[in-house]
């Protein structure tokens, strides 16, 4: 496994497309899409302008939106997953969502993936500076939370946030 963090890009189009795909309802968390998703060059296009304003921490953004650098998990040239790294928390980061999300696509969960991808957020957020990140994952996501367990996660609360439905999110603190 050779697993690093690309920026959004044309030049990957098919294996992107592959794995929004694969994620069914076309939800991708950690990817800068919400659902429905359709994986075509003009959502592509979208996206890649996204997240460029959203990386670029000189560029005004609306007031629900923080600086955030969106990255695909790759692994030898295929996209496996997304992440999503948040230079700072709003309201609605501090309740669900926190400074990493990240997922794994189907085919390429429990092999080590998820884990690789948020050490790599880890070392971003050391590269601008951060203390401390919060990590978020829902009460059932038993992978994720003891990914997120593994990484240095320190458990703060678990708690239901209304607009993000009836599953509990735990949220936790990694120190850097």
């Amino acid at each position: 496994m050779t697993i690093e963090l690309l920026r959004p890009s044309a030049s990957l189009f098919d294996s992107w497309a592959a794995a929004v795909s694969e994620f069914g309802d076309g939800h991708v968390d950690g990817s800068g899409l919400r659902a429905p998703v359709t994986p075509d060059r003009a959502t592509l296009d979208a996206l890649i302008e996204k997240s460029t304003l959203w990386a670029d921490t000189s560029a005004p953004l609306p007031d629900d939106i923080v600086h955030n650098d969106l990255y695909w998990v790759v692994d030898d040239g295929e996209v496996v997953g997304f992440l999503s790294f948040r230079h700072e928390l709003n309201d609605h980061l501090r309740e669900v969502g926190g400074h990493i999300g990240y997922s794994v696509r189907e085919s390429r969960r429990r092999q080590g993936y998820a884990s690789a991808a948020l050490r790599l957020g880890l070392d971003r957020a050391r590269e601008i500076g951060l203390e401390r990140v919060m990590v978020t994952c829902d009460d059932d996501n038993i992978g994720s939370f003891r990914t997120i367990e593994s990484a240095g996660g320190m458990l703060q609360d678990v708690r239901v946030v209304p607009e993000h439905g009836d599953t509990p999110v735990r949220r936790y603190w990694i120190s850097l």
